[in-house]
């Protein structure tokens, strides 16, 4: 996904970085398809690494049965440990824990929707990890997370170009401009001369 909006974060296909020591995979839903592609590729090209992988991975079913949780994606090809969780936040949170005590030559994988990705790459930079160090591969929905400019709140899940904010119920027109400080699109109030007068409310964030 490439954007000529400069700010607009852009993104590859993941690949294993055989160079690395540890490996840390980070995915939410749909990615589960390109974390396994990246323990493939290191299973072939970087063996000794495979032990020193680890695989953090959430669906976003949140009233999934508890069989199905438990249902590891990742064994089929032979990687057993990966932790699974029923939401981004919980995943998170444990990766926090997890680079806490990480090593020079580790190397951060992640995958899932933007907004997802947007809070892991946070979570990394908070631990001083470079751009090398870290790649990352949208995939799922094109739902934003928005950062109001008046109140600073955040409204998750936006698929519309126009939305109330979850702070100060203002109707935010969602802009392309990305933070990547805030992992988020900025907002700017759309009645601001006209209060109550609305363009086309679209949904375009699919």
């Amino acid at each position: 996904m490439m954007s000529a909006v400069k700010s607009k974060p852009s993104y590859l296909p993941l690949a294993a970085d055989t160079g690395g020591r540890y490996h840390l995979l980070l995915g939410l839903a749909e990615g589960s398809a390109c974390l396994l592609r990246v323990l493939q590729e290191l299973q072939n090209f970087a063996p000794a690494s495979w032990q020193r992988t680890q695989v953090l991975f959430a669906s976003t079913r949140a009233s999934a049965a508890a069989a199905e949780i438990k249902a590891d994606p990742f064994e089929e090809i032979g990687f057993e440990g990966a932790v699974l969780f029923t939401d981004g936040a919980a995943l998170l949170a444990h990766a926090r824990t997890i680079l806490e005590r990480s090593l020079m030559g580790t190397r951060v994988y992640i995958a899932g929707p933007e907004s997802f990705i947007g809070r892991a790459l946070q979570l990394a930079a908070a631990f001083n990890l470079n751009k090398d160090e870290i790649r990352a591969e949208h995939i799922g929905t094109a739902a934003r997370r928005v950062h109001c400019v008046h109140c600073r709140a955040g409204t998750e899940d936006v698929r519309t170009n126009i939305v109330r904010c979850s702070g100060c119920s203002r109707w935010l027109l969602v802009r392309d401009h990305y933070s990547h400080r805030l992992a988020a699109y900025m907002g700017v109030i759309v009645d601001a001369e006209a209060p109550g007068e609305l363009p086309p409310i679209r949904e375009i964030y699919s």
